[in-house]
């Protein structure tokens, strides 16, 4: 048995030494028809609004004398299950057990589901002992919901282990429980055994269907091996399973991802040969992988054979065609899709402001940007951290930094905390324009707000510190970002290293050097061409060969 930090373990030997399963190996299948068919009239007919209704009439019927049918109970059980409500589930079937209502088969899978979606799949397990215990039996819906339940809590080996336990005992699994472990499977990354499941059930009555390869070829996609899922779409025709929308979607996304243009095209030609005409998740996957592509005028294409074929482009397609314009600095370009957009009736979304902000400010077109900035607040679209960390990049390029700095203190006061990335681009400026002293300030009260600053950061602020004359500060970080356990790279030392080198200290330099060596970052280039300049320049000769000749033993110089 595998470990889990619930009692699983202890249910499944309940389960496999249950004669239950022996003795009624397959689903009711009369008692699920019916199930279906309850469930289908319920929500044509014994629909609730809120939760206060479903909430009343269980009131109302508890109090009735005669009590209503178990049905009329379950109905009100389904309809809160479908509202999420999982844990007024829960306590309404205690309440119902407190007055002496049995439940039904039915009443106590919907519980077990309730459970697994809080997160209590032994409890789930402890209902279906009950249903044993009961004389009831347990169908594939039932065990379904347990299978899932193990599975959207991270518990994957255990379903794995509780399905081979069912297929044991002669339980019949059908699609949706293979495909709940298929993509379970999948979303923890272990796509090679989705597929070994797959191949499992080759030959059994249960046949894979379109929706396990659709996951096993997207999961393969997003992990780059498209080859394999393009192999896995033609083994799905030749076995007789036709693709669909999605799994060429999928494929497709796959080759955009992998910069396969040709492929890709292929793919979406062949899709329309077969009569499975593209949707806008479709022409939107291509747009926005030729926009970051930086081929623009390609997805532009796209968006006009779209439009073409009466689809209506979406404002995710708009916000790639707009990224894809000021990745390629055309942000007027990127402007007028944003008039056309709203042209088109759309309203723009804080993707899109961020997008033509962020495109303004690396032109220097800081003005622009702003004027964008305050039309959000009029639009009551609330800037984040992106936005603002666009801003305060674009004011620091046009050098202002004191406007950037209040920008950051406007972000706190909104309630949108500055990120590293912003409190580093705020820092290299200050750094840059040689404002030392508040660049100081700025670091410790990146450190005062419990962000740790990455080896990068440490990189500016030293760098600043060193080409300011302020060398005793620079050593000062360097030593705290070792007491932090922070690993300075090669940058760290070749900043420091020429530092000491530039005030004379060529001793210090060399013990730096040494450090690298031992702290396995070993010195490059850069490293040695510094500190032999600085070595010819004293006259210190008998070291420079020293050096050039571990330049060349490391394969750093010619010889």
């Amino acid at each position: 048995m595998l470990a889990t930090r619930y009692a699983i373990p202890k249910f499944l030997h309940i389960i496999v030494e249950s004669t239950f399963l022996v003795q009624f190996p397959f689903v009711n299948e009369s008692l699920r028809l019916c199930f279906h068919s309850k469930s289908r009239n319920y929500e044509r007919n014994f629909g609730f609004d809120n939760i206060d209704d479903a909430l009343d009439s269980f009131n109302r019927k508890i109090h009735m004398r005669p009590l209503p049918s178990l049905v009329e109970f379950s109905k009100i059980l389904g309809a809160l299950t479908r509202m999420k409500h999982y844990s007024t589930v829960v306590r309404l079937c205690k309440q119902m057990e407190l007055m002496g209502i049995s439940h039904s088969i039915h009443t106590l899978s919907i519980l077990i589901n309730c459970y697994c979606h809080l997160g209590r799949v032994d409890f789930g397990f402890s209902v279906l002992g009950k249903i044993l215990k009961s004389g009831f039996e347990p169908g594939t819906i039932t065990m379904t919901t347990l299978v899932k339940g193990l599975c959207i809590n991270g518990q994957i080996g255990e379903a794995l282990e509780f399905h081979n336990i069912l297929v044991e005992k002669g339980f019949r699994c059908n699609e949706v429980t293979y495909g709940i472990l298929i993509n379970g499977l999948c979303k923890t990354g272990r796509t090679s055994f989705a597929l070994g499941l797959l191949r499992k059930m080759e030959g059994q009555i249960v046949k894979p269907d379109v929706i396990m390869y659709n996951t096993i070829i997207d999961s393969l996609c997003k992990e780059g091996h498209v080859t394999e899922a393009s192999n896995l779409l033609s083994e799905m025709i030749v076995k007789g399973v036709l693709p669909d929308l999605v799994t060429y979607n999928c494929l497709i996304h796959g080759y955009c991802s992998e910069c396969l243009w040709r492929e890709a095209t292929q793919l979406l030609n062949e899709m329309v040969q077969k009569k499975i005409n593209p949707d806008v998740n479709t022409f939107t996957v291509l747009a926005d992988a030729l926009s970051k592509d930086g081929r623009v005028i390609e997805a532009q294409d796209v968006v006009d054979s779209m439009i073409q074929r009466g689809e209506e482009p979406d404002i995710v397609i708009y916000n790639a065609l707009m990224n894809g314009y000021c990745l390629n600095n055309k942000v007027d370009k990127a402007r007028e899709i944003f008039t056309a957009m709203v042209e088109r009736g759309f309203r723009p979304d804080i993707v899109s402001y961020d997008i033509l902000i962020n495109g303004y400010c690396k032109i220097k077109g800081i003005d622009e940007a702003l004027k964008l900035f305050k039309e959000m607040h009029h639009k009551k679209l609330t800037p984040n951290t992106v936005t603002y960390t666009s801003l305060i990049d674009g004011l620091c390029k046009s050098g202002r930094t004191s406007d950037a700095q209040a920008l950051l203190y406007e972000m706190h006061d909104t309630g949108q905390p500055p990120n590293l990335i912003t409190y580093g681009v705020l820092l290299d400026a200050l750094c840059k324009s040689q404002h030392l002293d508040e660049a100081i300030k700025l670091f410790l009260r990146l450190i005062d707000n419990g962000i740790m600053p990455s080896i990068v950061t440490y990189n500016i602020l030293i760098d600043g510190l060193c080409k300011g004359g302020k060398l005793k500060t620079a050593q000062e970080v360097f030593q705290y970002l070792l007491t932090k356990g922070c690993h300075p790279n090669v940058w760290t030392y070749n900043i420091m290293i020429n530092g000491l080198c530039k005030k004379g200290l060529l001793d210090e330099a060399m013990a730096l050097i040494s450090k690298m060596k031992e702290s396995d970052c070993p010195p490059d280039s850069v490293t040695y061409n510094t500190l032999i300049q600085s070595l010819i320049e004293n006259n210190e000769n008998h070291k420079v060969e020293k050096l050039l000749h571990e330049m060349i033993d490391r394969g750093l110089a010619e010889c």
